[in-house]
């Protein structure tokens, strides 16, 4: 069995009419999954709905006056801005729960080898900030709640969203059992660009076959150097072709294939994969949902 974690509120957000945001493309992503699946797939599939993260435990990670100001609406506008969302009760409580998801699906993933959660990747989250739509990091919450796991003493985040994962390496720069490895386009958001672990920054226009020529020997060597006893994998979709905040040159195969040599990768070492499936962004949110289910398919086709 395959267990997927999702939850309804993850596509439950009212947003302001042509807002960049793609809230509804987690709904689309399961009822996708449901229509295009073969029965005998859906049939390995195991859903898991999950429940909010603590505040204790962001605050664990995360500035507690940023926390206590955030769920209170009590952030200056600036800041709200540079989240990029209104703030609402429903958005504090969609944003802890898929956090939430993230640290079950490492859980799952401890007990089953592959985990993916159908929403996740806010790497964007600093120590004591947001910026990008992230408000907490998900990534780092759920990397640090994997080293309470038994066995678990070394983890590897990485992030082949298109985007840098910033958050994800300012908050986790001290932390020696966590290993950050970000894939990204070099000029694409954020401006700035703090050291993960390990960058691999690649050109706009990148192509599929380039890709993953250079991904896949760096992401080799990290499993052999590290030697994670986990991986948390962010396999953000705005790589694609026709994203419109991605400036990648990737076909729908090369999803698919950047995906399966993760899992695949990972699975010949016996290291569990704890998968989210990050970010990316269409105005027809529904067309989403087919790049996102090459990550699902990947993991069907090994387990």
């Amino acid at each position: 069995m395959l267990p997927l974690i999702y939850h309804p509120i993850y596509s439950k957000l009212a947003l302001p009419p042509e807002h960049r945001y793609p809230i509804t493309k987690y709904r689309h992503l399961f009822e996708h999954l449901h229509a295009s699946l073969a029965t005998k797939d859906i049939n390995r599939l195991q859903f898991h709905q999950p429940s909010a993260i603590s505040l204790e435990q962001v605050k664990a990670l995360h500035h507690s006056d940023y926390i206590d100001a955030l769920v209170n609406n009590q952030l200056p506008a600036a800041k709200m801005r540079r989240i990029g969302f209104p703030w609402s009760e429903q958005l504090i409580t969609r944003t802890l729960t898929s956090a939430g998801g993230t640290c079950l699906t490492t859980e799952l993933a401890h007990q089953h080898g592959i985990a993916i959660h159908l929403s996740g990747g806010y790497h964007h989250a600093h120590h004591d900030f947001g910026s990008g739509f992230c408000l907490i990091n998900d990534l780092a919450l759920a990397a640090q709640h994997a080293l309470t796991l038994e066995g678990i003493d070394k983890v590897l985040i990485i992030d082949c969203d298109v985007h840098h994962g910033d958050g994800t390496a300012t908050i986790l720069a001290e932390h020696d059992d966590i290993v950050t490895f970000s894939v990204h386009c070099d000029k694409n958001f954020p401006a700035r660009k703090p050291d993960s672990n390990i960058d691999l920054a690649l050109p706009r226009e990148t192509t599929t076959e380039d890709y993953l020529a250079a991904f896949q020997p760096i992401f080799q060597l990290a499993l052999a150097q590290h030697q994670p006893d986990i991986v948390i994998y962010d396999a953000g979709v705005d790589i694609h072709q026709d994203d419109e905040l991605g400036y990648f040159n990737i076909c729908l195969d090369g999803l698919y294939q950047r995906d399966h040599f993760v899992l695949n990768s990972c699975q010949q070492q016996s290291i569990p994969v704890a998968a989210v499936v990050g970010g990316g962004y269409r105005k027809d949110h529904q067309a989403l949902a087919p790049l996102h289910s090459q990550l699902i398919q990947a993991a069907l086709d090994l387990v």
